[in-house]
């Protein structure tokens, strides 16, 4: 028999799937809590052993991984102008996985040095120019960043011009460094592969020593990669098929966890009107976003002061009191459970509702309207996704919610704030096994099963 073994070290749960690759059917699930603050090996050996329960002693040909526990890898991205060269650094981070923390644009300042400094990066990725174009700003930030102290390593991804010179003046300062293709050659021409690939590398270096899974590397098929970069390809496998096996097509999937929530589309998101002017860079296909103040355990009292606990008090009727000791609970507690049917769980899906509009809303295309000598212009920012055609749920708080359509729905275009582009009139699935991670790291081995499995198991609401 053929069977896969996937793990997907979650931020809060550590997530176990046994594939049987010769039936095409997922066998057994398990999860136990991630145990990064000791490691990471009991929880592994936890989930195994109930998966084990389940489907009993199986030889795996493959096993396969991803994490994101902790939290992801923080990465600082530097560029020269906001709307261009730094935009492309945030979109090259977020779909190889990272969770980026900060933007800088423009020459860097010594508050922006300190700021970067505080925030403790574990990668800053450094670009800026299109080839043979400015280079003046890249030095000038290359200088900078060298007097930033911490363990962090820098990706320079920008004008190939002053790749030897911000090179050799960022390793004299003793820091790691890697020189790969600029993420915009020419204006407005995107080439991300290249630094999203040497993320990664990074990521398998960096992290996996860090968050105690260098042992269990070692018994793994191939390399661990973060779970965000897994999902990322299991979401665009389910949209594009493959080997003449039809996708889904156009999809959004909202995925909100303990640290962060990400959103992902596979969507062309062109202007869906004939009037609409696009504004700044074209953006791919897929896309992933990443929304580090969106967590509902390790980043919950940010999300609940952006909620305002006034008001979930009064759309709830409670006390503010009792938001405020659940909040607080679960931030001491990251692997506090609220009860089915209990205030506390009513106060988290609230809190996971808001987390997938404020998400969705970062992610989607905006419009404006400008007055020119010709008349009005509606102009647009981002990918039009008013006519995506599903939406799905993933990450433990939409899916043990007890009524994850209405948790979806906070991704759906609102007339009251008309700007955002989100979709009109999806329908809704839900990932209810946490599959997406599980076949994108399937998929690298053999994507017609990872689709079937994936058509199989993410289910209609």
């Amino acid at each position: 028999m053929n069977y896969y073994l996937t793990v997907d070290f979650g931020s809060t749960y550590t997530k176990m799937c046994a594939v049987d690759a010769d039936s095409g059917k997922v066998i057994g699930t398990a999860k136990a809590f991630t145990t990064i603050q000791t490691d990471v090996r009991e929880g592994f050996d936890a989930a195994l052993k109930e998966l084990t329960a389940a489907t009993g002693k199986l030889e795996y040909s493959k096993k396969l991984a991803c994490s994101s526990a902790g939290g992801g890898l923080k990465m600082i991205a530097v560029g020269l102008v906001p709307e261009l060269t730094a935009k492309a650094a945030r979109m090259a981070a977020s779909s190889a996985g990272a969770k980026v923390t900060g933007t800088f644009s423009y020459e860097l300042s010594a508050r922006e040095q300190e700021a970067i400094q505080s925030a403790a990066p574990d990668i800053l990725l450094l670009c800026g120019g299109t080839d043979g174009g400015n280079r003046d700003v890249v030095i000038h930030n290359a200088k900078k960043i060298a007097g930033i102290e911490g363990d962090f390593s820098i990706i320079y991804a920008g004008n190939k011009s002053a790749a030897d010179d911000a090179g050799e003046i960022l390793r004299k300062a003793g820091k790691n460094v890697i020189v790969c293709s600029n993420v915009m050659p020419v204006f407005n021409v995107l080439d991300i592969a290249p630094a999203k690939n040497a993320i990664r590398a990074l990521f398998i270096e960096r992290i996996v020593e860090a968050k105690g899974l260098s042992g269990i590397q070692k018994e793994m098929t191939s390399e661990i990669i973060p779970t965000p970069l897994a999902v990322f390809e299991g979401a665009e496998l389910l949209s594009r098929g493959c080997g003449g096996a039809e996708g889904m097509g156009g999809l959004l999937a909202v995925d909100v966890g303990g640290a962060t929530t990400d959103v992902y589309t596979m969507y062309d998101g062109k202007p869906s009107s004939p009037n609409v002017v696009l504004k700044g860079l074209p953006e791919p296909f897929a896309k992933r976003s990443v929304e580090g103040d969106l967590g509902l355990r390790y980043n919950i009292d940010s999300l609940a002061q952006s909620a305002s606990a006034e008001k979930i008090a009064g759309d709830l009727q409670t006390s503010e009191d009792s938001v405020r000791e659940w909040v607080s609970i679960c931030k001491k507690n990251p692997d506090t459970i609220s009860q089915k049917g209990s205030l506390n769980r009513r106060i988290d899906e609230y809190l996971t509702s808001y987390a997938v509009k404020v998400a969705v809303e970062r992610h989607c295309g905006t419009t404006e309207t400008v007055f020119t000598p010709v008349g009005e212009t509606v102009l647009m920012t981002g990918k039009d996704l008013t006519g995506i055609p599903a939406v799905v749920g993933i990450g433990g708080p939409v899916i043990n919610s007890d009524d994850p359509v209405k948790i979806l729905k906070a991704a759906l275009y609102d007339t009251a704030a008309h700007e955002f582009l989100k979709p009109i009139a999806p329908k809704f699935f839900l990932d209810g096994t946490y599959i997406f991670a599980s076949m994108g790291l399937v998929g690298k081995f053999d994507p017609r099963l990872a689709l079937k499995i994936m058509k199989d198991e993410i289910l209609e609401l």
